[in-house]
């Protein structure tokens, strides 16, 4: 038996897709018998939280994982202390992120290179070359990197210079958000549903100025949630004078979440680049018909069953909506291809191939001193 110490420091409930991930792999890991011994190593934020689904004790690091600079020291130096202290045989870091540098074995999830693919469009310029720095520094002290697609283990190889046997792609699976009834919804007509906080790579301007191209006798109504704060759109919006066709929202409470997922047309998705896309699949599994960026991680995600568009092409996108909102056969063979394309991937196989990286890496040992 091990005992894992699982790096919850980036944990504090506003990392999004990230969490979801470490909540549904640590739950389904809880739910076997696995001979090994978990421990957390929390953010003073994660302590605040329900934490019931962690299959182990939750010790506070004392650190703030919505503090920058303490987190970041944190990552590199008090993670492999808490590893000391608490007996630890091995590290698993799920958010991306941890210590440059352990005396044990390491296993990273690496979601994402997207400071490194597209550093013009991340939220807060002034962190790209710190996390740049960060995630150079401290990959090299992985024995396996784990990533949720194809696409990231290439950008891996490509910006980090890790050797391809050390990556392992572990893609994610999807959780409905709520039972799917047995029969299909009567959808709105015209109603499209795109869900996510306003990160530039996203692309939400982009979706609402190709619904302005789309003429009125035939243009769809939007409804964009999960907005903090002001709104970044709300501008575009008064500009191309779309207020009766587009509704932004923040978040929203599960069952207003429910009511657009069973009565929405389609959800739609226009990142330039992503990691992987959970949103899709949990749309996918409540038959609710998707519309996404024809990017390569995307059709990893979505394989046939997804209407594709040029997310640097307003009138793509236009034509793909008004094919949703007037097409009513293709978007219900989206439906159907969609169930079955989402039941490919369970959270089960996440954890079979995450436990089981876990002990190749204790067989395979700490690569302290391999840097490059």
């Amino acid at each position: 038996m091990a005992r894992i110490l699982v790096n919850l420091l980036s944990y504090t409930g506003t990392k999004g897709g990230m969490e979801t991930y470490t909540r549904e792999l640590y739950r389904e890991v809880g739910a076997r018998d696995t001979g090994h011994e978990f421990v957390g190593f929390a953010s003073t934020e994660f302590m605040t939280r329900d934490h019931g689904w962690f299959p182990g004790e939750v010790h506070d690091s004392g650190i703030s994982g919505e503090n920058r600079w303490a987190w970041a020291f944190g990552e590199m130096f008090a993670v492999t202390r808490g590893a000391k202290r608490h007996g630890a045989d091995l590290v698993h870091s799920p958010l991306t992120l941890g210590p440059w540098r352990t005396p044990i074995p390491a296993v990273y999830t690496m979601h994402d290179m997207l400071y490194f693919r597209a550093p013009d469009l991340m939220a807060v310029p002034f962190y790209t070359k710190p996390v740049q720095w960060l995630e150079k520094r401290m990959a090299p002290n992985a024995a396996l990197i784990l990533t949720d697609s194809v696409a990231s283990k290439e950008d891996i190889e490509l910006f980090l210079g890790q050797p391809a046997d050390r990556i392992r792609v572990v893609p994610l699976a999807g959780t409905p958000p709520f039972s799917a009834p047995a029969e299909p919804p009567a959808r709105e007509p015209g109603l499209l549903l795109a869900v996510g906080n306003r990160l530039p790579h996203k692309n939400f301007e982009g979706i609402v100025r190709a619904l302005a191209l789309i003429p009125e006798s035939s243009r769809p109504r939007l409804i964009v949630t999960g907005s903090r704060g002001d709104d970044p759109i709300r501008p575009v919006v008064d500009e191309l004078e779309l207020n009766d066709w587009v509704e932004l929202k923040s978040w929203v409470d599960d069952d207003e979440l429910e009511w657009l997922y069973l009565h929405a047309t389609a959800l739609i998705d226009a990142c330039f680049v992503n990691g992987f896309c959970l949103p899709a699949l949990e749309a996918m599994l409540v038959g609710l018909p998707v519309l996404m960026s024809d990017i390569p991680v995307y059709h990893e995600v979505g394989g046939d069953a997804v209407g594709y568009f040029d997310p640097t092409d307003h009138r793509s996108m236009a034509a793909t909506m008004t094919r949703a909102v007037s097409d009513p056969a293709w978007v219900a063979e989206l439906s159907r291809r969609g169930r079955e394309q989402a039941a490919r991937f369970s959270w089960a196989k996440v954890a079979d191939e995450t436990l089981q990286a876990f002990d190749d890496a204790l067989v395979l040992g700490p690569r302290r001193g391999r840097r490059r």
